[in-house]
């Protein structure tokens, strides 16, 4: 009885070291994959936001002042709800993208997808919610060491780039890096209400918590 018992245990044992080897090789695998994509991607995303970049200067582009309306009724209309600015998109093989996300001292620059799903998050980081032109732009990636697996060595006053689909460069510094409960939704949100202007976050091994950058936008 004892024998089986040992055997029992020994085989369990092996069985869950090969899934925890499978797990790993896995992992490894589809790192590799979504960094070798995203490279793809951001080559081809690089040339269009290089092709859309404005050649002439913002000021020599700004609207007409239009004329006074002879209408004495119009003000009393009621104005329309004001929506908070968007970032502009480019579209390619039918996904949409944002822009392009560069962090220097990690050696990172990636596409980030317009919308956020667990299929997207495979190959690029994704935009969770916000926009860098309304300053609460907060950007989602898998812990990949190719996407946002090393996020959490930044440190306090590393630069953070943010290129928009029009050739419109932000940038940012961090301010500091904290761990958010996995549903802390709320809390992951709060970037929004003016405190940082943009946040990085990706799930921990445990998939229970996310790490989460913070950052300031240098203004000039």
């Amino acid at each position: 009885m004892g024998k089986k018992h040992a055997w029992y245990w020994i085989g369990t044992g092996t069985m869950l070291l090969l899934a925890a080897l499978f797990l790993v090789v896995y992992n490894v695998y589809s790192d590799r994959q979504s960094g070798k994509a995203s490279g793809e991607i951001l080559t081809a995303l690089r040339q269009v936001i290089t092709e859309h970049t404005p050649e002439t200067p913002e000021e020599e582009t700004m609207p007409l002042i239009p004329e006074p309306s002879e209408d004495l009724y119009e003000e009393y209309e009621q104005e329309e709800e004001t929506l908070p600015p968007e970032d502009p998109t480019v579209e390619l093989d039918g996904r949409y993208y944002v822009g392009v996300l560069t962090i220097p001292s990690l050696n990172v620059e990636l596409p980030v997808l317009r919308e956020w799903s667990y299929p997207n998050l495979r190959i690029a980081p994704c935009r969770y919610i916000g926009a860098a032109a309304a300053g609460d732009l907060v950007i989602a990636a898998h812990n990949y060491s190719s996407h946002f697996g090393r996020i959490q060595s930044l440190n306090t006053g590393d630069e953070i780039l943010f290129t928009d689909a029009e050739g419109k460069v932000y940038r940012y510094a961090v301010s500091h890096t904290e761990m958010i409960g996995g549903y802390d939704v709320p809390t992951m949100k709060a970037g929004a209400e003016g405190e940082w202007d943009l946040t990085l976050f990706t799930c921990t091994l445990s998939g229970r918590s996310r790490v989460s950058v913070r950052a300031v936008e240098i203004k000039e």
